[in-house]
């Protein structure tokens, strides 16, 4: 059983090897970087590595084990075709990553099969030499692959003796089964093994570097489908009459001022599941957030303000990038399309602040790395930066007390000449509710009193540093929250919205309708920056924001409500499921065509 157990530990290194070799060529072509920084991308890249070549274990992993039960097994002979067909597969997909990393900018993905129908054109830019030089590689990288593979493996493995040492020896080839698998999901933790995790660099070509090409191609590959043809509600002609008027080209004209500092260090504090439910202010429960109450009586509150979604990866893409969710997909799992969004940070980046995001839990999770890196946070903040006992204190990661704790430590040690801007998203009001405080006897209701006082003594201790005089904190929630009400009620998405700091002109309540994407455009707006790129952010300080509506998403629905009332639409049932005062086909058929101009923009049309 060693035997077996040595060849299968044989080959994954000889997978790992391979990929290493081809994070050199890709460098090496692209762009040639220091020793050290080519290390880093290796070291970065061993994750989607260890996964890709767990997947490719699989196979021989089931004839070796095979092996055993029938030793004439001539595992050789059925592996063979298989490493060929593997060694060209994947030298055919680090050639073309390396080659068309030059032209696209962007890691191989499913994003080529558009090209496969017209084969024509998508060589019309380059040479047959051109063309014939990268064939030459494939081979060679595929002769080599092979070679190796089909050499480490022997004709047949030797006839193992039926007593107690087979037994033990098949439980040890049980567990060397269940490292693959966690090589293959990449560890024991929350998330699987994603794209985001390899990502490490505020070099957008570091962590492209760092990304295994074959995990790429396959991961997009799995994630795609065909987002154009889905919900074709209205005809193109009346899609565009009914769109068009949904979203002004510019709102970046403001009508009213909320700050009186110009450029404010910004802290956006996204609070998890922190709906209205839990906030008296919106009709929510009296005694659940009392800082919450007392913090809207000092700051600027905004309460008719309604969230995008209902999931927190679908929330921070609205909150951050002012962007509309999808009731079927997470835009945050498909870094092809996340690393065109516009950002508040990338903006804030541009105009010359430094940019960070803190978050207790594993950033891995839900492809969060690849998100925050990709639309300008130039340094992470996550569960492995605080100790075990911290990161262990929930079962989502580090409790607020200690993720506030920290966030205060961090913003009180830097200059007081520093432009900065944070993200912070908690955690402990999350399933199963479980906290290191016991105010309330109802454990969900206890939760949000929990992150209620951790904000509250957070907030207290920074308006006793000097920063707080040229300081904007946006608390928002990523989403709504509730134990009576379902993903279809509109009450569901009711939050509330905090501008807390000396930087604001003075305590006020806004009452325009808005949607949690609208914030960023609001907020770029009171600092006189662009936000054009934000399509489907409005500045509802704007002149040009003279239609106030809402819209919403859940699993496959949506909802939209604007002066008229409010509507809720199921896809699957293609079916009107709710609608208040009175039907009204006008809201329904806005809601229509935000969906569908939505997933068009998203399928590429």
């Amino acid at each position: 059983m060693k035997q077996r157990i040595f060849y299968l530990a044989g080959l994954f290194l000889a997978f790992l090897v391979f990929f290493v070799f081809q994070k050199a060529v890709f460098v090496y072509a692209n762009r040639p970087l220091p020793l050290g920084d080519l290390l880093q991308v290796v070291r970065h890249g061993m994750g989607l590595d260890a996964s890709t070549a767990g997947y490719l274990l699989i196979v021989p992993f089931v004839l070796v084990w095979g092996s055993v039960w029938y030793p004439a097994l001539r595992v050789k002979s059925f592996l063979r075709p298989y490493f060929i067909l593997v060694s060209v597969l994947l030298s055919l997909i680090c050639v073309a990553d390396t080659s068309l990393y030059a032209f696209w900018k962007f890691k191989l993905d499913a994003t080529i099969f558009n090209y496969m129908d017209a084969p024509k054109q998508a060589m019309a830019s380059v040479s047959a030499g051109y063309v014939l030089a990268r064939l030459f590689w494939v081979v060679l990288f595929a002769v080599l692959l092979a070679w190796g593979c089909i050499r480490l493996t022997p004709k047949r493995f030797p006839a193992l003796p039926m007593n107690w040492k087979m037994v033990v020896g098949n439980l040890g080839y049980i567990l060397v089964g269940g490292l693959i698998f966690l090589a293959i999901r990449g560890g024991v933790g929350r998330s699987t093994m994603n794209i985001g995790n390899a990502y490490f660099s505020g070099d957008t070509y570091l962590n492209h570097a760092a990304v295994n090409p074959a995990f790429s191609l396959f991961y997009s590959w799995n994630k795609a489908e065909d987002f154009a043809g889905k919900y074709n509600y209205l005809d193109e002609k009346r899609q565009a009459e009914v769109y068009a008027p949904l979203y002004p080209a510019s709102t970046e004209d403001v009508g009213r001022k909320l700050l009186k500092v110009g450029r404010p260090n910004v802290l956006i504090i996204i609070l998890e599941g922190f709906g209205g439910d839990y906030v008296a202010e919106l009709g929510g429960e009296r005694d659940v957030a009392p800082n919450m109450s007392r913090l809207i009586r000092e700051g600027i509150f905004f309460d008719n303000v309604y969230a995008n979604s209902f999931r927190t990866d679908r929330g921070l893409v609205s909150a951050l990038s002012g962007h509309v969710s999808y009731p079927t997909t997470s835009i945050m799992k498909l870094p092809a399309k996340s690393r065109d969004l516009p950002s508040i940070a990338l903006t804030l980046a541009k105009a010359g602040y430094e940019t960070d995001f803190l978050y207790g839990g594993d950033i891995n999770f839900t492809n969060m790395r690849s998100y925050f890196t990709t639309t300008g946070y130039q340094h992470l903040t996550c569960d492995q930066d605080f100790s075990l006992q911290e990161r262990t204190s929930s079962s989502w990661g580090a409790h607020d007390e200690y993720t506030f704790a920290r966030l205060y430590d961090m913003i009180k040690a830097r200059p007081a000449d520093a432009l900065w801007h944070t993200g912070f998203l908690t955690l402990s009001s999350h399933e199963p509710f479980e906290v290191p405080y016991a105010r309330l006897d109802d454990k969900r209701l206890n939760s949000f009193a929990y992150t209620d006082h951790c904000l509250g003594e957070f907030v207290d201790k920074l308006k006793k540093l000097p920063v707080w005089d040229n300081l904007l904190v946006v608390c928002l929630p990523d989403h709504g929250s509730s134990s009576s009400l379902n993903v279809t009620s509109p009450t569901f998405y009711h939050i509330p919205m905090l501008w807390l700091g000396g930087a604001i002109s003075g305590p006020q309540t806004v009452h325009t309708l808005m949607n949690q994407s609208d914030m960023p455009a609001t907020l770029l707006g009171q600092l006189g920056l662009p936000h054009r790129d934000f399509k489907y952010s409005r500045n509802i300080f704007s002149e040009a924001y003279d239609y106030p509506f809402v819209y919403s998403t859940f699993s496959d629905g949506f909802m939209f409500m604007d002066a008229t009332g409010v509507t809720v639409f199921d896809n699957a049932a293609r079916k009107v499921v709710f609608s208040e005062p009175a039907p009204d086909v006008s809201r329904e058929e806005k809601g229509k065509a935000i969906l569908q101009t939505s997933y068009d923009e998203l399928g590429g049309r």
